[in-house]
């Protein structure tokens, strides 16, 4: 199961990972990764927020668009093989 969460008008698909026992999160719709865990909901937030910061920093001193598309917000597509 998945769930979306949105931090700074940037969306992320968050899963429960049973192996680590662990949310994880995953930005999607970016030029890049940031992804983050956590063991519960209310501390998944603020570790959302910390690495969106850190990727939307390096975008900056990079010079580089965060969003990909022109902003277009798309969830990951998965191919079977």
């Amino acid at each position: 199961m998945k769930s979306m969460i949105e931090v700074e008008g940037y969306r992320a698909v968050v899963r429960y990972d049973s192996e680590l026992r662990m949310y994880r999160g995953e930005f999607v719709g970016l030029n890049g990764g940031a992804d983050f865990y956590a063991k519960d909901m209310a501390e998944l937030r603020d570790e959302a927020a910390t690495s969106l910061a850190v990727f939307l920093e390096m975008c900056r001193e990079d010079g580089v668009e965060p969003r990909k598309n022109d902003g277009e917000l798309t969830e990951p597509s998965v191919r079977a093989s």
